[in-house]
């Protein structure tokens, strides 16, 4: 038997180990397995606690490895609705229903497809299908570079740019020898005209998506410079305010309102394109739904900016007086962006998603910033052989013990229930543990008298 479980367990088996017998489907308990390879080959055993732990994670579907890249180890356990956006205490901000970045309002097919579109090349092809024409004898893709309607490929073959025919070389504006191409064909008209229609709209949508990134980027230096300006006003003797957590708030708010807005240009490509609702809205339909949405991206995007543009201000140099008006108009800006990124959100929800038969759900907007892991300890009870998880209040980070977990809950709004998690505010934990190491407990002498066994069934 031992031969046998060593055997399995190089061969990455852990809690599907079968008895030995050919046609027995019995699963083999994991403390047999542990306490008969453990006598001699206790690195084995370690590696089976590992399979066991790794089996149990990919198991549950409340449960994922944060993916990170280069890998934290920890994986987060989501109490409530699964579609929700979890911050590991790594700094990775990722989507729990796909593990891709953090991508709301889009959907996760939304935004797969979006991610494809930018990688690929199709809209390459697009371009080329719009401003070149194939040679009619290689095949490759010619531009013109003059004016006149003979164009040679570099294989020498003279062709018509009008229909991309073989010609002679006798060509002029109102005569080509031997060659005639004044007949309408309407097939390779509408082919060219729907290329350069969807690439002008993607380039429309990808443009202000690929701006408002960029703007992000640039925004999030502000932190280090607003922290330098709040420590110069601080220590200016002639001023009388002290507090500047508003300027923290507003940067706060900026960073979590860009992010939204950025995503919102992918969201609308596909929510008023042919791609994944085409039958499933009339054109007046479709025509008021955007119109509707573009009025609040717009009211979103214009006050975005205007909160941008008082963050950026040298408040440092201010008198008191200039301070306060900057401050009003911060704090107003701050809660003006948070209110319309819910409105926005509920929009989506309830009025652009919920009628259409297709299911595509986003994870709910959260006014504090996505939901961050709260750590857990874990306690092993041997009698009832199950899992027991409590709050840890001395630590807060999962990366200083490995023998926490990171736990996180979510919300809802609009038309899906809201679950409430462990902590009073609408923001909940994830859990997490990490892959290198299997202790559990407060020391390593408690795990090691107590084997962490995952023999228990996955929610």
């Amino acid at each position: 038997w031992t031969g046998h479980f060593i055997v399995k367990i190089n061969e990455g088996l852990s809690r599907r180990i079968k008895c030995m017998a050919p046609k027995c489907n019995t699963i083999c308990d994991e403390s047999v397995v542990r306490a008969l390879v453990s006598v001699d080959h206790p690195d084995l055993a370690e590696k089976f606690e590992r399979f066991l732990l790794e089996s149990y994670i990919e198991d549950n579907n409340t449960v994922k490895w944060c993916p990170s890249v280069p890998n934290c180890g920890n994986a987060i356990r989501v109490k409530g609705d699964a579609i929700c956006e979890v911050e590991c205490t790594c700094g990775m901000q990722f989507c729990f229903a796909c593990l891709q970045e953090a991508h709301s309002p889009c959907s996760c097919l939304m935004w797969e497809l979006w991610m494809k579109k930018c990688r690929d090349e199709s809209e390459t092809v697009n371009w080329i299908t719009v401003n070149t024409k194939p040679c009619p004898k290689c095949h490759k893709p010619v531009d013109k570079n003059g004016g006149c309607n003979l164009v040679v490929c570099i294989c020498g073959q003279a062709f018509c740019w009008l229909c991309a025919g073989p010609t002679g070389r006798e060509h002029t504006w109102s005569n080509i020898n031997g060659h005639s191409c004044g007949r309408f064909t309407e097939d390779q008209t509408k082919r060219t005209e729907n290329a350069r229609k969807n690439l002008f709209r993607y380039m429309h949508y990808h443009n202000r998506y690929k701006a408002h990134i960029d703007s992000m980027k640039q925004e999030a230096t502000l932190k280090e410079t607003i922290q330098a300006k709040i420590a110069a006003s601080e220590n200016k003797d002639s001023s009388k305010i002290k507090d500047y957590s508003w300027v923290t708030n507003g940067l706060v708010r900026l960073f979590r309102s860009r992010r939204v807005l950025s995503y919102s240009y992918p969201f609308a490509y596909y929510m008023f394109g042919d791609e994944l609702f085409k039958d499933e809205m009339t054109p007046m339909e479709r025509e008021l739904k955007q119109n509707l949405f573009e009025e609040q991206q717009q009211q979103l995007e214009f006050n975005i900016e205007k909160l941008s543009g008082d963050l950026e201000t040298n408040f440092q140099d201010l008198s008191d007086e200039k301070i306060i008006e900057t401050m009003g108009r911060v704090i107003n800006y701050s809660a003006i962006v948070d209110g319309l990124c819910k409105k926005m959100y509920q929009c989506i929800e309830n009025e652009l998603l919920y009628p259409l038969r297709s299911t595509h759900s986003i994870s709910p907007y959260k006014s504090r910033g996505l939901e961050k892991a709260a750590e857990l300890s874990i306690r092993w009870e041997s009698s009832d052989k199950s899992i027991h998880f409590s709050k840890d209040s001395q630590t807060e980070s999962c990366l200083h013990s490995d023998s926490n977990l990171l736990e996180a809950g979510s919300s809802s709004l609009g038309k899906r229930p809201v679950h409430q998690g462990l902590s009073s505010s609408d923001d909940s934990g994830c859990s997490s543990h990490k892959r290198e190491r299997l202790a559990v407990g407060s020391d390593t002498t408690a795990a090691a008298a107590h084997p962490f066994d995952l023999n228990v069934s996955p929610t």
